[in-house]
């Protein structure tokens, strides 16, 4: 496809996406950016949020990405992720009961709790849960 360019997400485990996209929208660090063929080269970190981009055929896709890096060419999008999930592989039942476990961390008062990472792991099963009933 001459206006395609090449998608690639992976995490330490997996390689999560490797396609042509016709359009990629990804949850920069300092807000959503979006990527067409011939975007300037660029690389921001990522926060944890919803990927999304139009496969070769046109078909919106989501991935969900747990931070991490993005790098921008001319023709090429590679995202660099600590964990990343199609929308199809979420487990619902599991993300709910780590919110579930995040919401009772959060309300725990004592001070053996770990606010920041009980925040995030709040945020991302949030964020799963969403995406996955999207």
């Amino acid at each position: 496809m001459a206006d395609s360019l090449f998608l690639e997400v992976v995490t330490p485990q997996k390689a999560v996406v490797s396609e042509e996209a016709q359009i990629v929208v990804a949850p920069g660090s300092e807000g959503e950016f979006g990527v067409l063929k011939g975007h300037t080269t660029f690389l921001t970190s990522l926060k944890i949020g919803c990927l999304r981009y139009n496969d070769a055929s046109g078909k919106e896709r989501r991935v969900f990405i747990n931070q991490g890096f993005a790098e921008v060419l001319p023709d090429k999008v590679t995202v660099l992720a600590e964990s990343a999930d199609r929308r199809k592989d979420i487990d619902v039942q599991r993300s709910e009961q780590a919110k579930a476990r995040a919401e009772k961390r959060l309300a725990d008062k004592s001070e053996n709790v770990d606010i920041a990472r009980a925040e995030a792991a709040l945020m991302r099963a949030v964020q799963r849960i969403a995406m996955a009933k999207a």
